[in-house]
């Protein structure tokens, strides 16, 4: 763990280390194994998508060799909205002039992607001034794990994440308007193992490529929703896991596609239909041992730490909502009795609680149901962890655990109701301004507020269908 908590304080607080030029040999032999003809090179936007450059492979290692390569992106791709709609101000906009951001490549964790034809893939870290950016997703998330490590803390993370699968693909969709969208499941397969073929084949080929990449997961589900699945990955180091979902979501849409389907990760794609993004964080010392669960002498199972934890997620993830949170829709999946959080209470093993506390002894951990399938992972995890720190810091105290029914519990406050109100309070919180700092809440409510601008004038099918004969 000691060197998990290094790798996070180099990437947050020193200029950057890796280099090109040692590892060429890595990604060379990757070339010369899988007879690798493209590599990608790609950095996270806001969103959460890989977004880069496609380069022959030999030309690509061989200007590596040379030193001849000094990758650059067009900055805007870390501050445009689900469209790439380029901002009107801030730091990524018209009124910056759209300058270029570096990349670095880090070829030691260079990857071949077995769901694209003779592809590899380096992951590369936006940076400014020779130190990664402050505003990519990356370093966010890096920031609050060197901030933890000061603490003595070091996170472990697993991701559950829905999605639904419709039939046909994006393009046959975009083609209909976005209407008729039919799921590929037509009703509750929930735990069900007699899914349509097509489902199935879709299943063994994601986790056939997901393992090749080296990303095996830890199940897939159906989930409650007609045409919805649920894929567990294991526990990791946080900064890995957060980069592996981004990877399994370029990996289920290319495997959807091929298969004449959609994989939707909206967080709301229909009416009634809500998919999460559940973050399953627990704890540990330098020397790896658990510090969430209290001594089997003291009688109870949470920790102060634990609890501290707990008290400071309730406080913190409502104020940072854009961060777990990010669109208009995402807000449509946090309905009463929908299985996604409407208040912000806290439970043992209870689903209508935002963070249900789970596992037994060594294993207890604390799941953050908030998030949604549209999340970014690094920031929604980053929200998550900043939280946990409050929390340990300001030495906070958790309401008592909820045991029933959250959904109807009075004393538990409701979750931000839309991201208009979301937005207001993130920019204005004084806490979300000093545990992330004052310019990543900026570019990120900056951000947000795009796709507020995207929606406020335009007229939808339900707006028509209200009130078309009636008004």
């Amino acid at each position: 763990m000691r060197a998990t908590m290094g790798a996070a304080r180099s990437r947050a607080a020193r200029p950057s280390t890796a280099t090109t030029a040692a590892p060429v040999g890595q990604l060379d032999r990757l070339v010369d194994a899988f007879g690798i003809d493209t590599v990608l090179l790609a950095t996270v936007d806001a969103q959460g998508r890989l977004k880069g450059k496609e380069f022959d492979a030999a030309g690509f290692v061989r200007r590596l060799r040379s030193g001849a390569l000094s990758p650059e992106m067009c900055g805007y791709v870390l501050g445009t909205d689900l469209s790439m709609t380029p901002a009107q101000t801030g730091p990524f906009s018209w009124q910056s002039g759209f300058g270029d951001v570096a990349l670095l490549p880090d070829l030691r964790r260079a990857r071949v992607l077995p769901w694209l034809p003779s592809t590899a893939l380096v992951l590369a870290e936006p940076n400014s001034g020779g130190y990664p950016h402050p505003l990519a997703p990356g370093t966010v998330l890096a920031e609050e794990l060197a901030r933890l490590a000061e603490r003595g803390v070091v996170p472990a993370v697993g991701i559950e994440s829905e999605f639904v699968l419709y039939e046909g693909t994006a393009r046959d969709a975009a083609v209909a308007g976005w209407r008729g969208l039919r799921p590929a499941v037509w009703d509750s397969r929930d735990y069900a193992l007699d899914s349509p073929a097509p489902v199935r084949e879709f299943s063994r080929r994601l986790r056939q490529v997901l393992a090749a990449a080296g990303m095996p997961v830890e199940a897939v589900k159906g989930e409650g929703a007609p045409g919805q699945v649920e894929v567990t990955f294991p526990y990791g180091e946080a900064l890995e896991a957060c980069e592996q979902h981004v990877l399994f979501k370029h990996a289920a849409k290319t495997v959807a596609d091929d298969a004449g389907l959609t994989a939707s990760f909206m967080a709301a794609p229909s009416t009634s239909v809500g998919s999460g993004l559940h973050l399953h964080v627990s704890l540990v010392d330098f020397d790896g041992r658990p510090v969430l669960a209290a001594d089997p002498a003291d009688g109870i199972e949470l920790s102060e730490l634990g609890e501290q934890a707990v008290a400071g997620l309730l406080a913190v993830l409502p104020q940072v909502a854009p961060m777990w949170a990010p669109y208009v829709n995402s807000y449509k999946r946090l309905a009463d009795h929908s299985f996604a959080p409407a208040r912000l209470a806290w439970g043992r093993d209870n689903r209508t609680c935002a963070v249900r506390v789970v596992g037994h002894g060594r294993s207890l951990r604390l799941e953050v149901r908030l998030p949604g399938a549209d999340a970014n992972p690094m920031l929604a995890l980053a929200a998550a962890l900043a939280g946990i720190r409050h929390g340990m810091e300001a030495g906070l105290k958790p309401p008592p655990a909820v045991s029933g029914d959250a959904y109807e519990h009075p004393d538990a406050s409701l979750v931000p109701q839309s991201l208009e109100e979301a937005v207001g309070t993130f920019e204005t919180s004084a806490a979300a301004g000093e545990l992330l700092a004052e310019p990543v809440v900026a570019h990120l409510a900056r951000v947000a507020r795009m796709d507020l601008e995207h929606h406020a004038s335009r007229v939808t099918d339900a707006e028509v269908e209200r009130g078309l004969a009636q008004v």
